[in-house]
């Protein structure tokens, strides 16, 4: 079977081996973050619905997992926000009946958690990781840009009533920016929703590779220490160092990216068009070949375009 909705197993620093399950078209989300390594959202939106065919997932998820491949998670992801999909709690029904053996997790922006619908949705997952980059409304609205109808003061209320309710992990992820977040005010207020919200851990990241806007730096080390310090129960999220072989991970893909950014730099969507291949599968290795040092990433006024790093000259 050809699979349109799923993608990896992905090594990942926080989740060992993950299958990735994509519930929504390409930066569909209700957010436009100005840090994130997938572009800017084109579908900015709070609504929920089946954007992408539930029984069609179910149809993968079936296929591929009736081999028992050994996952250490499968985790709703991608490059959307997978609670938008009105059709999660059935994804994950299936799994938890179907597929008892395999943990779920849920890589979430957070921003939709003030509904009980999508509270109730998520409550069979084993773990939840939804970020808080900000906890004051300016902040919030200058790092994540929000569709219209979301508000800070809200989300956070979410995220105290999911952990009132939710009897899983919750793993609370930062993004610093420097300059925005990181300052002593939006610090305290931060501080002031992590002991509200009581999650069992809270991790803090910063800037690895491009985001969406060029201008987003990253924070120094030294800073990070000091924040993940101040917050008392953070830890700074480190790189993934995989042991083992990943064997998703196919050479003549990775050769054929690297054969066609040889020819001109591209996008992750010229990569999309021109390959054939999900956005999701292409991040994965591209992921991959930044980690290798193989390409570079630059952000130009259409996007972020990924280029053979000078002085590479293989193509595996």
């Amino acid at each position: 079977m050809k699979y349109s909705h799923l993608f990896g197993p992905v090594p990942s620093r926080r989740l060992g081996l993950s299958l990735g399950v994509d519930l929504v078209p390409h930066k569909t989300c209700s957010l436009n973050c100005i840090y994130c390594e997938c572009g800017a959202t084109t579908i900015l939106t709070d609504v929920r619905k089946e954007y992408v065919p539930v029984k069609a997932v179910i149809a993968e998820l079936d296929d591929y997992l009736a081999a028992s491949p050994g996952l250490d998670y499968v985790t709703f992801s991608g490059s959307g926000e997978p609670t938008l999909n009105s059709g999660l709690d059935m994804v994950v029904d299936f799994l938890k009946e179907y597929h008892p053996g395999y943990k779920l997790c849920l890589l979430t922006n957070g921003t939709l958690f003030a509904g009980e619908k999508v509270r109730s949705a998520v409550s069979r997952i084993d773990l939840i990781i939804p970020s808080l980059d900000a906890a004051g409304e300016e902040t919030f609205q200058k790092i994540n840009r929000p569709c219209n109808d979301l508000r800070c003061a809200d989300i956070i209320e979410g995220l105290i009533a999911l952990r009132r309710e939710y009897a899983g992990n919750i793993v609370l992820e930062i993004f610093i920016v420097p300059g925005l977040n990181d300052t002593a005010e939006e610090l305290s207020l931060i501080k002031g929703a992590i002991k509200k919200i009581n999650p069992e851990r809270v991790q803090i990241g910063t800037l690895d590779r491009p985001g969406t806007e060029d201008w987003v730096a990253a924070a120094d080390t030294g800073k990070m220490k000091e924040i993940a310090g101040y917050l008392d129960n953070a830890e700074v999220i480190g790189d993934f160092h995989s042991g083992q072989p990943v064997s998703s991970f196919n050479d003549s893909t990775s050769r054929m990216i690297l054969q066609t950014l040889r020819r001109r730099p591209c996008t992750i969507s010229d990569l999309t068009n021109i390959l054939a291949l999900r956005p999701a599968e292409i991040q994965k290795y591209i992921n991959q070949l930044l980690a290798q040092e193989k390409i570079d990433a630059e952000q130009k006024e259409r996007g972020i375009f990924l280029k053979i790093r000078n002085g590479y000259g293989g193509f595996a």
